[in-house]
């Protein structure tokens, strides 16, 4: 289940676009386009210049040398890699991209970063790379001929921290890494990994295209039903099946808004997906 094209969330072009896929006889176009694909998803769809490609590692794909996944390892643990989010970024910061570039989705809790962190002391960058690419996770998921790709607006590929902060990582298919924030270079998660706090989701066109975390202030209580650990969230639904609310037409969509306390909001995610509804937005109740 995932969010629903029409919340204009950004999110439709990865619905509608296939994971991009080695197969055995392509030709040359085709193997240029897995390359770039993976350069897109792997760089964060930054720009990069004919001077700053691996020659040699796409020679080496081309000649079936390499697979689709020793790829990503190459321009993952290349010098442009290396000085655009790891040098040039706070350690937590890379550790959220690492997630987002090679495994397609946030941080599911603060002992995944943790976990990451002491790789990074005791083995360095180029191992903490690895144990992405080498990880159970990216085998059943992507496997050696698949180019990784933004999987973590879809519920099954998350929790509900993790789903809603996969929009704090990337704010529509054309997003890049390096920009949409007004947060700069900052790490957006830090804080509400730690908290395991789930955020409001909300369209990139509500402010400009560029997105803020909240401020590390306490939650406030709102409204009647309230809890002390939050204020009530609106939860529109979309796109529940037939089988839930109307048993002629499968084709038909319905609508729902549901207002949901801070700390009911992960039972309520999982009601909706067992259900099949579609997510199309959850923001704060003011």
């Amino acid at each position: 289940m995932a969010f629903g094209p029409a919340s204009r969330l950004g999110v439709s072009l990865f619905d509608e676009t296939p994971p991009v896929e080695w197969v055995p006889g392509l030709d040359s176009e085709g193997l240029e386009s897995i390359i770039k694909a993976v350069y897109r998803q792997v760089l964060g769809n930054a720009y990069v210049m004919e001077s700053e490609r691996l020659a040699v590692p796409e020679s080496q794909f081309k000649r079936g040398e390499l697979t689709v996944r020793d790829f990503v390892r190459a321009v993952a643990k290349s010098d442009m890699y290396r000085s655009r989010f790891f040098e040039s970024c706070p350690r937590y910061r890379n550790i959220e991209l690492n997630f987002r570039h090679l495994l397609g989705r946030a941080p599911q809790s603060f002992a995944e970063m943790k976990a990451h962190s002491a790789v990074l002391d005791t083995e360095g960058f180029e191992a903490d790379i690895d144990s992405y690419i080498d990880s159970d996770e990216y085998q059943t998921v992507f496997g050696q001929d698949f180019v990784p790709y933004i999987r973590g607006y879809k519920t099954e590929a998350s929790n509900m921290v993790g789903f809603t902060h996969i929009f704090e990582l990337v704010r529509g298919a054309s997003s890049s890494s390096l920009k949409g924030s007004v947060n700069g270079k900052k790490p957006r998660l830090n804080s509400l990994v730690i908290n395991s706090t789930a955020t409001p989701v909300v369209s990139p066109s509500t402010d400009g295209g560029l997105f803020q975390a909240p401020a590390d202030s306490s939650r406030t209580r709102h409204g009647v039903g309230a809890s002390s650990n939050g204020k009530i969230y609106r939860v529109e639904v979309t796109s529940y099946r037939s089988a839930v609310f109307n048993r002629v037409s499968k084709f038909r969509r319905s609508n729902k808004v549901y207002l949901v306390p801070f700390d009911k909001l992960s039972d309520e995610y999982k009601r909706i997906h067992r259900q099949g509804g579609v997510i199309a937005s959850i923001t704060p109740v003011t």
